[in-house]
């Protein structure tokens, strides 16, 4: 007697892969658009059935300012990245930024170029990038504390350089620089309408259909006054994902990392790419640094970083050491920002706080099939929680915007904190010929 196929029997082929294997199977760009699809998905529906009178969760000009947000922390991330790929803890990331904003200030005003900026702005970073190299591979200092070091030491030698220099010129003074020019933005031709051509994501944003408009409208914001400065950092995104896994550079960066010693004994020179790691991520930091400079304040001001270093370092473990998990960490968190900057009554960053409960019951469902009772528990009292103050409450808090990043770093860490793999020598003091 012949057996029956699992399909004449009316069960499901154990055999069969899960949804979940078969969206990890796909391809890395088709998974990105799936998740992102879902994030607008959701907020088109807390916006529409949420009972919060708002529509700036999908706003164009929500979606654009979170763009330019992120910048400084994506690369402030990348920087972060090669860093610790290469072994060194750099929490000094805050203060090679404000050098960046100095010196990214300094070149396009001194030289009249924007693009000068953005090099002189990378050179200053880099700067503050090799003094913690020699601090942590040559003479063995903690890597925290030359990185906490460097955070108090920019902010006093930039005020010294702007007294030297901003202070004899027009428009400036010891505490800002004159007005500094950014790169040229476009607006990206047909879908965004640049060059006179039609706007096609601005027409089916006009047409308020559920999902799709909301879908238009932030496309329609990454592409609208897109500055070239934005463009080359988010290319940074898939370069540095060559270089450091695609490329020989990139793996013995790698190798400083999680086995300097068996390296050593391959005749890699570790002290050189250390060195190499350290003053790259130095010199993307400076880049952000400039941007912040160049692109969202229009000049250099003292104290304008605001943290953003810090919040780089939190978007490289969100993203878990990775080029595009720290790209997805940096928008995510310039979202709650730039929501508080644009929601003047407060109902969108009260309707963030339906997302949340949401997100909480997803995490739910998720660690119950896991058959992680705590991580269900502990998501189950949040999501309430949440829901809770999200029913209770007509507006939220202003302070909400501004601790939503460290919140969600901590959110990862507690549900995340399995699948999270910091670079095996990361933090520890290499010494030649170790064994």
């Amino acid at each position: 007697m012949s057996t029956p196929a699992p399909h004449d029997t009316g069960e499901t082929d154990p055999r069969s892969p899960s949804l979940w294997t078969r969206y990890a199977a796909l391809p890395t760009p088709i998974r990105w658009m799936i998740l992102a699809a879902g994030g607008i998905l959701l907020l088109s529906a807390v916006q529409t059935f949420g009972g919060d009178d708002t529509t700036v969760l999908t706003d164009p000009g929500t979606s654009g300012a979170m763009l330019r947000f992120a910048v400084p922390i994506l690369l402030a991330g990348l920087g972060g990245l090669f860093s610790e790929r290469a072994g060194v803890v750099n929490i000094g990331l805050e203060g090679m930024m404000i050098l960046g904003t100095w010196f990214g200030a300094w070149g396009t005003v001194n030289f009249g170029s924007a693009w000068a900026g953005v090099v002189c702005g990378f050179v200053g970073g880099a700067l503050g990038g090799l003094l913690h190299a020699v601090a942590t591979v040559s003479f063995g200092v903690d890597h925290i504390i030359s990185g906490v070091a460097i955070n108090i030491l920019a902010p006093g030698l930039t005020r010294f350089m702007s007294d030297q220099v901003f202070s004899d010129w027009d428009g400036g003074s010891i505490t800002q620089s004159p007005r500094a020019v950014g790169l040229s933005k476009i607006n990206v031709p047909f879908l965004a309408g640049g060059w006179g051509t039609p706007n096609w994501l601005g027409d089916l944003d006009g047409q308020d259909v559920f999902f799709v408009s909301d879908v238009s409208g932030v496309l329609q914001g990454f592409l609208t006054q897109l500055s070239w400065f934005t463009v080359l950092a988010f290319a940074l995104v898939p370069v540095t994902a060559f270089v450091m896994w695609r490329t020989r550079m990139g793996l013995r960066i790698r190798i400083c990392g999680e086995r300097p010693e068996a390296g050593e004994t391959l005749g890699v020179d570790i002290y050189r790419y250390k060195y190499i790691g350290v003053v790259i991520s130095g010199g993307l930091a400076g880049m952000a640094g400039a941007f912040i400079a160049m692109e969202l304040a229009g000049l250099y001001r003292e104290g304008q970083t605001l943290g953003r270093g810090f919040i780089g370092l939190a978007a490289l473990i969100f993203g878990n050491w990775r080029p595009g998990g720290v790209m997805l960490g940096s928008l995510l968190f310039g979202y709650p920002f730039v929501l508080a900057l644009r929601d003047g009554s407060g109902s969108g960053t009260h309707a963030l706080l339906l997302v949340i409960a949401i997100a909480m019951v997803a995490i739910l469902a998720w660690s119950l099939r896991r058959g992680n009772r705590t991580d269900a528990m502990i998501a189950g009292v949040l999501g309430a929680a949440t829901l809770v103050w999200w029913v209770t409450t007509e507006s939220a808090p202003s302070w909400l915007p501004n601790a939503m990043p460290y919140g969600t770093v901590l959110l990862v860490l507690v549900f995340m904190s399995q699948r999270l793999r910091m670079p095996a020598a990361d933090g520890q003091i290499y010494r030649r010929g170790r064994s």
